[in-house]
């Protein structure tokens, strides 16, 4: 029997534009000899359209920005969005969303509402993993190496600008990364050296959110590696991103220009892969993660490993580090997602063992 399968992509975010990318690119490599795949597309205000079954192939966004199907509000969803009369109720939700809204365990916290079998991370790590500074609160708990940080809300630095800046220059110093603390793919990122950059940095960042967090700029290395698993999570082999004419691996880099050099595998020792590995699978349990992460890290020159975050949904894209690290380590992109079903379907049965009664 095939398996029926709802994606859920666009989403009300910053980020909508690489969800849609996220879920052509996983339409593409589904098997529809083994899946009954069903989009079901959020638009940038917020409504929620389910389409038909895709029987054919999709070649662009555009077609999955429809406009007519079954429109429905959220508050409707379980009768009407992920199951119906005429049909089985859908065996899996793979969540294709990026960011605020859909990656910070809303979505999660509504499928399991549902009762619903999900790809990816559940409600506790994805909110985590998407709020930065708890993120990195909960890495220096489990005693994880990173680069010192500092935080703020927006009412925090309007009220008191100077001496917002004047304790970024007095603890981090420069250069530093302003960045809004719950949005990814670098979306409002600022490299500020100097004071008149890191205003123009708190400006840009406090438009995505209502907090940012301030990071100490490190001269190294962007060494990425892929997770993927429940209680027993394994590593990819590790890649290293190079930016070719940038700064820092910005949102144009990542998503449009393609302007980067990915290293997969990356240039390391044995035993700063075996470091980098123990880091990850420790910040992946941290988090009580699972299905997948991506774990980014810095790598000195001298050898020193920092954890700069994980990211709980990573793209799919044609530039997206996360399958091609899963490429380079034997397993190709429709076996991983074929991977990822099985272990939310995996874990949705553990979940059914726990007992809610006396």
């Amino acid at each position: 029997m095939t398996i029926k399968i709802g994606l859920l992509y666009g989403g009300k975010s910053a980020e909508h534009h690489v969800s849609m990318q996220t879920a052509l690119a996983v339409i593409k490599a589904l098997n529809t000899n083994k899946f009954d795949i069903y989009p079901i597309y959020i638009s940038e205000e917020g409504q929620w359209i389910k389409g038909q079954q895709l029987t054919g192939p999709v070649e662009t966004v555009k077609e999955l920005s429809f406009s007519e199907g079954q429109q429905l509000s959220p508050l409707a969803l379980a009768p009407t969005l992920f199951e119906s009369k005429e049909s089985r109720p859908f065996d899996v939700i793979f969540p294709l969303l990026h960011g605020p809204n859909g990656e910070d365990g809303t979505v999660q916290g509504m499928l399991e509402l549902l009762n619903l079998p999900y790809v990816g991370n559940g409600v506790l790590s994805s909110s985590a993993g998407m709020d930065k500074v708890i993120m990195k609160n909960i890495f220096a708990q489990a005693g994880l190496n990173q680069v010192d940080y500092v935080w703020y809300l927006r009412g925090e630095w309007e009220t008191a600008e100077e001496d917002a800046y004047r304790k970024v220059e007095d603890t981090i110093g420069y250069p530093c990364f302003v960045k809004p603390a719950n949005l990814g793919s670098s979306v409002g990122i600022s490299k500020c050296t100097n004071r008149s950059e890191l205003h123009e940095a708190f400006v840009e960042a406090f438009k995505y959110d209502r907090k940012i967090i301030i990071e100490q700029g490190v001269d190294a290395r962007e060494i990425e590696l892929g997770v993927v698993g429940n209680d027993y999570p394994e590593c990819s082999v590790a890649g290293e991103i190079i930016p070719k004419d940038k700064n820092f691996y910005d949102y144009t880099a990542k998503y449009e220009d393609g302007n980067t050099i990915l290293m997969i595998p990356a240039d390391v020792t044995e035993a700063e892969y075996s470091e980098l590995e123990a880091m990850a699978i420790k910040a992946f349990k941290a988090l009580d993660c699972s299905g997948l992460v991506r774990a980014d890290f810095f790598l000195t020159k001298e050898g020193k490993v920092y954890i700069n975050e994980v990211n709980t949904m990573p793209g799919f894209t044609p530039y997206s580090m996360f399958p091609l690290l899963w490429k380079h380590s034997g397993v190709e992109y429709p076996a991983l997602i074929e991977r990822l079903v099985n272990l939310a379907i995996e874990r949705h049965q553990e979940k059914q063992k726990i007992k809610h009664t006396k």
